[in-house]
């Protein structure tokens, strides 16, 4: 397995920069000051337009700008076009996944597969009022993942109401592209809901509800703010999906910025929800994080426990977890990941399963990055307990 991933590693390696002289300078990526990891949450969350849906959203300004007065300037994209719209700003990607395994009974792993394609608009309706719809297909399955309205005239105070991700992690409301690795860590995947929620069917870490979130108390060297604050009151049933016993979930965070791009955040998480089989859960779960992001550094850190009693049977089960992440730039169109991600899905050590990961990640064009990720897995809930994985992810903003 280690022979599997240094060829690989290396042959990336040593083709990716005579690939990435092919292109002229303006396709290559931002300079690194400009490749901050961005949350889903922010206006600007979305990875972008691609090469299609960059032409498709220029001809849509363009048109719509011709059929304004001639007295208004020509906007930018996703800019105020009228004091009604902006032009919409239209997006999409797809990831398509090669996955090897040498666990006992993985048959070597699921090859190849594609992981999602996803394709969205934002824009923004009367100046204040921001949109956003993105949907997604998973193989033979689509399904909507957000869709929502956002009043934001004021940095203190903004309203939203529809469908989006809980304020729940800091590295829950990350794109897939942002994010760093071929998948999310365990307490993202499985206290977040991003791909499992208590047994269920994963719910991509959304939910339906309203949120008021606002930043508080600007700095006067550099005008960060020092506070920011959401609060959540959500169905608890996750995407698409109804409230099934009347009851509410109450999500909150307050994150505190004491210099510039470093975060130190605190998360709760109060609520229920009903099973498939009719079981009403009662979930309640914090989390304590620390992030910093400058310069396309990246180091995270986040610790997240979870309660829930089970009200059929009146039993009460605990889990908790945590992963540190740091991504170290080295060129223009290579930076690397390790990560170490432990969950323990019954609070104990012999229920521990821990990731020790390696990622590197090669954009060589803007809309074109390639990744390569060997985790090595020690799982005490198994009778072997050890085994390898390698996966190659490709990334393409369409």
């Amino acid at each position: 397995m280690r022979k599997i991933f240094a060829f690989a590693l290396v042959a990336n390696l040593s083709f990716l920069p005579l690939w990435a002289e092919g292109y002229e300078e303006q396709d290559m990526i931002e300079p690194a000051d400009e490749r901050i990891e961005v949350s889903e949450f922010e206006p600007n969350g979305t990875p972008g337009a691609g090469f299609i849906t960059e032409l498709v959203n220029n001809s849509l300004a363009d048109a719509l700008q011709s059929a304004a007065p001639a007295s208004d300037a020509k906007p930018q994209l996703g800019r105020k076009l009228t004091d009604y719209a902006s032009a919409p700003k239209f997006g999409g990607y797809f990831i398509g996944k090669y996955a090897y395994s040498d666990q006992a009974g993985a048959h070597g792993g699921a090859g190849f597969s594609q992981r999602l394609i996803r394709v969205y608009v934002d824009g923004t309706i009367l100046t204040d009022f921001k949109y956003r719809i993105q949907a997604q297909v998973n193989n033979s399955t689509f399904h909507m993942k957000d869709y929502f309205v956002e009043w934001s005239h004021w940095k203190e105070l903004a309203i939203k109401f529809g469908q989006y991700k809980r304020a729940f992690l800091f590295e829950n409301p990350y794109n897939p592209w942002d994010v760093g690795a071929g998948d999310y860590s365990q307490i993202s995947n499985q206290l977040a809901g991003i791909s499992n929620k208590d047994g269920n069917v994963g719910n991509g870490g959304r939910d339906q509800g309203l949120q008021v979130q606002g930043d508080l108390f600007p700095a006067k060297l550099d005008g960060h703010r020092f506070i920011h604050y959401q609060l959540q009151v959500m169905n608890g049933q996750g995407i698409n999906t109804g409230d099934a016993n009347g009851h509410k979930d109450f999500i909150g965070s307050l994150q505190v910025q004491p210099v510039k791009d470093l975060y130190i955040g605190l998360f709760g998480w109060t609520g229920d929800y009903v099973t498939a089989a009719g079981a009403e859960v009662d979930r309640n779960r914090w989390a304590a994080s620390v992030k910093y992001e400058h310069n396309d550094w990246t180091v995270r850190a986040e610790y997240a426990h979870a309660q829930g009693i089970l009200a059929d049977y009146k039993t009460e089960g605990k889990a908790d977890g945590w992963y540190a992440t740091v991504g170290v730039p080295c060129t223009s169109w290579l930076k690397v990941y390790g990560k170490y991600d432990a969950y323990r899905s019954a609070k104990t050590w012999e229920s521990m399963k821990t990731i020790y990961s390696i990622i590197p990640n090669f954009q060589i064009h803007k809309n074109l990055m390639m990744q390569v990720q060997y985790n090595h897995v020690h799982d005490r809930n198994l009778q072997h307990k050890d085994y390898n994985e390698l996966w190659a992810e490709m990334y393409v903003r369409f």
